[in-house]
């Protein structure tokens, strides 16, 4: 049963330097013709299921007008949602307002997410990003008299990036008091300019001296590290990421966005010209229930918590050591199992990717039967 809407809004008032993301230049009149055919695809394709969670992301889509957000919520209005329902919107420093913070609130958002990255004035360049401690504290205060759910994005691993700078930032983060935070190490993804312009990765032993101080000074601070990147006070992990990492099914809508329902996964286009056209969706693949047990512990196990044994069982009626040959993993301590949870032990989280890559194609013979 799918609970869940990711909906992408492509546009930025500015690209960041490391955004592969899908994004386009904000345009009024670009961002008018998007939201009817944003409302087109949502019609032709949602069938009125109760949702959980709704989840607006980007691009930026806080820089919407006050107009166009209202007629985004307008088209949102076409879903029905339980009485507990989760409804995030991605905001910009830069666009937190007065006006817009009324805005959500009137139209049911009850969490932000907020991209912060760094204060520190030696990457603002960089990162073609501004985050002014000052304004940030300002912004922050303004958010807190609406809402006091939010997420801030903390990024990491810049290029001759110290230690020391990267527990600066997260500790002045701390001191915002968001009730969830995300980080992320910064990967030069091809098409970004930080790739155009031949920047190299900082070193990995640096990058995960990084993470395990981050790690310890959030757990030190009262937050629960309960994903790879993820953290949250009690009771404030995100609902609809959840959905992600359960291997559960959901719609994506709008530019570029993926979704996986009817035990089909698909990507919408990233041309703009093809979307306004009506031309959605991309690419679908059908997934058999080989990918999808790959998929359960591929997402499963970047959960801090691991994949439960019993879920697993009840969900593909067959027992997960009779899917994966997994004993190898588990003599090694790359794996653990705890009689109800298989999980990576938090010593190998930061070479997650390649524990991760043993359960793809990984399923033995005696999986292949059932």
């Amino acid at each position: 049963m799918i609970k869940s809407v990711y909906i992408h809004i492509p546009f930025c008032n500015s690209i960041c330097s490391y955004c592969d993301f899908c994004k386009l230049l904000y345009n009024e009149e670009l961002v008018n013709k998007y939201l009817s055919s944003l409302e087109k695809e949502i019609k032709d394709n949602y069938k009125g299921e109760l949702l959980s969670t709704l989840y607006i992301g980007g691009g930026t889509p806080s820089s919407l007008s006050i107009d166009q957000l209202k007629r985004l919520f307008s088209i949102i209005k076409l879903f029905k949602t339980d009485k507990e329902y989760e409804f995030t919107i991605e905001m910009n420093l830069s666009d937190i307002s007065e006006d817009k913070l009324k805005v959500f609130k009137e139209n049911g958002i009850n969490r932000l997410s907020i991209g912060v990255e760094s204060v520190n004035p030696k990457y603002f360049d960089f990162l073609n990003r501004k985050s002014d401690k000052n304004d940030v504290i300002k912004k922050i205060e303004l958010v807190k008299k609406y809402f006091n759910n939010f997420n801030i994005d903390l990024m990491y691993a810049f290029p001759n990036q110290t230690i020391s700078e990267v527990i600066d930032d997260l500790k002045f983060i701390i001191s915002l008091n968001p009730l969830h935070i995300s980080i992320y190490s910064l990967i030069i993804e091809e098409h970004t300019k930080l790739f155009i312009d031949k920047i190299n990765p900082i070193s990995e032993e640096i990058e995960s001296d990084m993470y395990y101080n981050i790690i310890n000074v959030l757990k030190d601070n009262g937050y629960n590290h309960y994903e790879i990147s993820n953290f949250a006070k009690e009771r404030y992990e995100s609902n609809h990421n959840k959905v992600y990492w359960d291997n559960n099914k959901y719609y994506g809508f709008g530019l570029g966005a993926s979704g996986y329902i009817n035990d089909i996964r698909y990507t919408n286009t990233r041309s703009i010209d093809k979307y306004l056209n009506g031309n959605y969706v991309l690419d679908k693949e059908v997934i058999s229930k080989e990918v999808d047990m790959e998929n359960e512990m591929i997402f499963g196990l970047r959960k801090i918590e691991g994949v439960n044994k019993n879920i697993f069982s009840n969900k593909y009626n067959v027992n997960l050591y009779d899917v994966f040959d997994i004993i190898d993993l588990v003599d090694k301590k790359l794996l653990i199992d705890d009689g109800d949870n298989i999980y990576i032990p938090e010593d190998k989280l930061y070479i997650s990717n390649s524990i991760l890559v043993n359960f793809i194609g990984g399923i033995n013979e005696e999986g292949r039967k059932n």
